[in-house]
């Protein structure tokens, strides 16, 4: 159950992560040189690291991963929020 639930918190973060870089916030001009290598697919690459690291967590059973994958996911859709409703 842990599997599924961590996977498809990663859908809702992924379709976030696109948004935010789609919506052309002017906050997005602050981010970091490091953060446009790849074509600007850094941030997707650390994204999927973050979860292959909670499924690896979830597929050993060790809930920790899990569990902190909530966590930065409700941080994660509260800043997407801010960001996509223009409160920032």
């Amino acid at each position: 159950m842990a599997l599924v639930i961590t996977f498809l918190l990663g859908i809702g973060n992924f379709a976030l992560h696109h948004a935010v870089m789609a919506s052309g916030h002017p906050m997005l001009g602050r981010i970091p040189w490091f953060a446009h290598a790849l074509g600007g697919r850094f941030t997707l690459v650390v994204e999927f690291l973050l979860l292959f690291a909670a499924l690896m967590f979830a597929a050993e059973g060790n809930t920790t991963g899990p569990i902190a994958y909530v966590i930065y996911s409700v941080l994660n859709s509260f800043s997407a929020w801010l960001i996509l409703t223009d409160r920032v």
